[in-house]
């Protein structure tokens, strides 16, 4: 056994590890690039929307005009929840918004008409259903959790403005529904990160979407993937004012603490998702006459400058959060406002499995005792 372990490599997180082909995303983390199917992510978030986005990744080709139109009705024509699933959030809305999503989409496989259909056009329907579905389920427990009725959805609305629209009930500007749909494009698809991973893992057994987007939901919940938006709010506050970020900094590397917000599993260069939030945080933190919460970000940035040739450098979730507050969504609402970007990149990756599925299942390598005899138990000594 020593010499089987020995010669034995283990890639501990998998990290490093080709597990399948992929046609949808390409990560260059020493470049810092990502593409969404052959797409840069700087054109996908300065010009497309995340309705658009959502088509590219489910059908691999931007869609023309007609198409997109098509796209956009079957998302609108599935604003709807049951009314047996709002009875369900309102019985659970005292739970984290994690957990309520969670909950809510196991059980919309109880109404889906595709639910046991895994064949390609169904998990796209399904895929569609759950895009529109999750936001709805995010603001109904937002509102019920309030004492407050659920807003109807406005099939006026993008998918963006709409959510806004169903969390608060008071109709976004132009520039609030602008930010949310470029967060949503950049969070809709990222490889096989260990949300994705989770849902090709479950859809590896034969099991239907709805199962693989639930354990997708939980293994997002916890707070080492999803959790650093959320994180960055609260180092923001507690640094207060920009003239104590490189302090703040200090103190934390001192303590080997890391700085949230910085570093990233497969990016060494600065994530590429990250300056489109740093444009909307800058841009919406001087309207709103709160600029101190940039000016902090930057003076955190330019207290960690040090560590970027280490290739600890900015993600995406630095900035996010600080948007999420500025637009009044609640702390606890920020790993769901991600979700809701990922559904479509979730779908995707379950597609891409069942094109030539398998069951995942990697090994552990023993390291527990050697092979030894039963003891009855009136022999065994303490």
């Amino acid at each position: 056994m020593t010499d089987e372990a020995e010669a034995i490599k283990i890639h501990r997180g998998l990290m490093g590890v080709y597990f399948d082909r992929s046609a949808c995303t390409f990560i260059d983390g020493k470049a810092g690039d990502l593409r969404y199917r052959g797409y840069s992510i700087h054109d996908l978030a300065e010009r497309s929307t995340f309705e658009e986005t959502a088509y590219l990744l489910l059908h691999g080709e931007l869609p023309t005009r007609a198409a997109l139109d098509a796209f956009d009705r079957e998302l609108k024509a599935a604003r709807r929840l049951p009314a047996a699933l709002i009875d369900v959030i309102a019985a659970i809305k005292s739970a984290h918004p994690m957990d309520v999503l969670r909950t809510a989409v196991s059980a919309l496989a109880a109404f889906d008409p595709d639910t046991t259909d895994n064949s390609r056009a169904a998990v796209i329907r399904k895929g569609i259903r759950l895009t529109s579905q999750a936001p709805m389920i995010v603001a109904t427990h937002a509102r019920l959790r309030k004492g407050l009725s659920p807003v109807a959805a406005d099939p006026a609305l993008s998918h963006a403005a709409n959510f806004l629209w169903m969390l608060k009930g008071e109709k976004p500007s132009a520039d609030a529904a602008g930010l949310i749909d470029r967060d949503l494009v950049l969070h809709a698809e990222h490889g096989s990160n260990a949300s994705s991973f989770t849902a090709r893992v479950v859809t590896g057994t034969d099991a239907n979407l709805h199962a693989a987007i639930t354990a997708a939901v939980a293994a997002l919940s916890g707070p080492a993937h999803g959790g650093a938006a959320e994180d960055v709010m609260k180092m923001a506050e507690e640094i207060g004012d920009p003239a104590r970020a490189a302090d703040y900094v200090k103190a934390k590397r001192k303590a080997g603490e890391p700085i949230t917000g910085f570093g990233h599993r497969v990016y060494r260069a600065e994530d590429p998702r990250a300056r489109h939030m740093r444009a909307g945080v800058e841009r919406l933190s001087r309207e709103m006459g709160e600029p101190r919460w940039f000016e902090i970000l930057q003076a955190v940035v330019k207290a960690m400058a040090p560590y970027a040739r280490h290739g600890v450098n900015v993600n995406v979730d630095f900035y996010s959060g600080v948007v999420y507050h500025l637009l009044g969504i609640e702390r606890d609402l920020f790993v769901p406002l991600f979700t809701i970007g990922r559904i479509p990149g979730w779908t995707l990756q379950v597609l891409e499995q069942l094109e030539n599925n398998i069951l995942i299942r990697p090994l552990t390598l023993y390291n527990g005792p050697a092979a030894r005899d039963y003891v009855a138990i009136d022999a065994r000594r303490t």
